[in-house]
């Protein structure tokens, strides 16, 4: 990835880095694609170009864990190119790129190739997972010693969990032995095949196929004693449950190395938004009731917590309407509704976005500091507008967010020292 070699100072900032708990007005300095300085009493240099944020906040650049490239074999949904303009619109400057991919990322040769590809969109940096077994079948294990050396970041079979129990046994044994980290979706394939959406009352009066409300836990509970049998470093997520959480709040306290994420539709919609089969509203794990809304918005606040399917896939009937939405644009304004309704700091937000998921990756991301890469984001955290799908740099368009109102604008994006987005357009007026 190309850098800028020119002297860069940005002016009347709000600094905030949450790894360090800096949050000053001030100015920080990039040079050679590096922060070379930042604070309140910085000066600009001599021949310096200066750029004016007026009182925006400048803060890390996104990470986030966990991306579905598309790229290779399903380019008609996503690709590197489209998933770098995303992101980079969204203030993601570091994505996770998951193994679901055609074919499938369980191979050295696999692994190079994202990195290959990443490198030469010249755009946000993207870092791939590789298979926890062959193929995604669950019979052998993946040369993940190996993989790992290869750039591996983590290992994971997707969307899928390992639920053969002596298998994964093995897996994260072994995956202890390299200190190596293990992503596990929050579900149990057998009690989740075949469900449509959340189990229960509104599930049956629409006639839809409702998931087992013991799916999720059950999964949860599962991945954590194997956890703590053999000392991995685990990674659960995407939990929708106040159970799940509770059960890593718990787990996290006995001093286990486990790890949770979400998503922002978990805290931000609830199974009523399915209303009259909307597909687009159609994710697994799929949206909870509002005490379970609620429940993770508080975990998302306590600490607890830190893929694309193209649009025709949404557009047939709720039962063969494929699972998921597109997120990396509306990230941010998503996130800091949990700001904006008093229910968690800013930096404290920030922190589950940027160096929460960097340090669980072991990414050299995620923080403002001197010598740090210059991976920025400077964002507007209450200008008002608009999500509208037909806007979106993703070329999938699936999300139930389509009019919804938010706060929160990215202005502009830069890695290492480059501007790879600025924001031309005025917020449209929510």
């Amino acid at each position: 990835m190309s850098k800028n070699t020119g002297r860069t100072a940005y002016i009347n900032a709000r600094l905030i880095d949450p790894a360090s708990k800096l949050d000053v007005k001030g100015t920080l300095l990039v040079e050679d694609g590096l922060i070379t300085d930042l604070g309140p009493n910085v000066k600009p240099p001599e021949g310096a170009q200066v750029v004016d944020v007026r009182g925006a906040c400048l803060a890390p650049g996104l990470v986030d864990m966990q991306v579905n490239t598309g790229e290779p074999g399903n380019e008609h949904k996503e690709n590197f190119i489209s998933l770098g303009e995303a992101a980079a619109a969204g203030g993601v400057t570091s994505v996770g790129c998951l193994p679901n991919t055609d074919p499938l990322i369980d191979n050295v040769a696999s692994v190079s190739y994202i990195e290959r590809r990443a490198r030469q969109t010249k755009s946000v940096k993207c870092f791939p997972y590789a298979a926890l077994t062959v193929g995604g079948e669950c019979k052998e294990m993946t040369e993940m010693g190996l993989l790992a050396e290869a750039g591996a970041i983590g290992f994971t079979n997707g969307t899928r969990a390992v639920s053969n129990l002596k298998l994964l046994r093995r897996l994260l044994s072994y995956a202890r032995s390299f200190d190596l980290l293990v992503l596990q979706p929050a579900m149990h394939p057998d009690l989740s095949e075949g469900a449509q959406m959340n189990g229960g009352a509104l599930a049956t009066h629409l006639g839809l196929a409702g998931l087992a409300p013991e799916a999720e836990p059950v999964q949860v509970m599962t991945d954590l004693r194997m956890a703590e049998a053999s000392g991995a470093r685990l990674h659960i997520g995407p939990i929708s449950m106040a159970e799940s959480a509770d059960l890593i709040r718990k787990a996290k306290a006995r001093g286990l190395k486990v790890t949770c994420s979400t998503c922002p539709q978990y805290f931000t919609l609830t199974e009523n938004d399915v209303g009259d089969y909307r597909t687009f509203t159609k994710m697994m794990p799929p949206l909870r009731d509002d005490a379970n809304r609620r429940a993770i918005a508080e975990a998302v606040a306590d600490g607890t917590i830190h893929a694309p399917e193209d649009v025709d896939g949404k557009r047939l009937p709720f039962p063969q309407a494929a699972f998921g939405i597109v997120g990396l644009e509306t990230l941010l304004p998503l996130s800091l509704t949990l700001v904006h309704e008093g229910k968690m700091k800013l930096p404290d937000l920030l922190a589950r976005l940027t160096s929460g998921p960097a340090d669980i990756l072991r990414l050299k991301a995620g923080r403002l500091a001197k010598g740090a890469a210059a991976d920025l984001v400077i964002f507007d955290t209450d200008a008002p507008w608009k999500i509208l799908a037909d806007k979106l740099r993703s070329k999938s368009k699936n999300t139930p967010y389509d009019g919804f109102p938010v706060m929160g604008r990215v202005k502009q994006t830069v890695v290492d020292g480059r501007s790879v987005f600025t924001d031309q357009a005025k917020a449209q007026a929510a």
